[in-house]
């Protein structure tokens, strides 16, 4: 069985890479432009500092936390530890509940705003 499976490996790895090898020899169209600068923000217009996110680090032993907060309330806690890969702990649906991503960028994540607060 595994010698099947090594055979089939073998021969459809050449099928595989072939799109990824001839995006290489690609050209580029002709007359393409530098992005222009983006356009400087309206007069009068100055960021509210309680929208910035705030991040406070601690050390915990050989650990190290990280809290990142947004008007004050806690959000998401990026964990790094003496050993092994970080972690984020993120709440997700603003109730005080951690849920553990290894990345905070898999996945879809749909745009949840907060329309109205009672």
């Amino acid at each position: 069985m595994r010698r099947a499976l090594y055979l089939f490996l073998l021969l459809a790895l050449p099928l595989l890479t072939q799109p990824v090898l001839a995006q290489d020899g690609a050209k580029l169209p002709s007359g393409l432009q530098p992005v222009p600068e983006p356009p400087p923000p309206p007069p009068g217009y100055e960021p509210s500092p309680g929208l910035e996110p705030q991040v406070t680090i601690t050390a915990r032993g050989e650990d190290k936390a990280e809290e990142f907060r947004v008007g004050g309330k806690l959000y998401m806690i990026k964990v790094t530890p003496k050993y092994g890969a970080p972690y984020y702990l993120v709440d997700d649906k603003g109730n005080g509940s951690f849920t553990r991503m290894d990345n905070p960028d898999v996945g879809l994540r749909v745009p949840q705003w907060v329309l109205f607060q009672f």
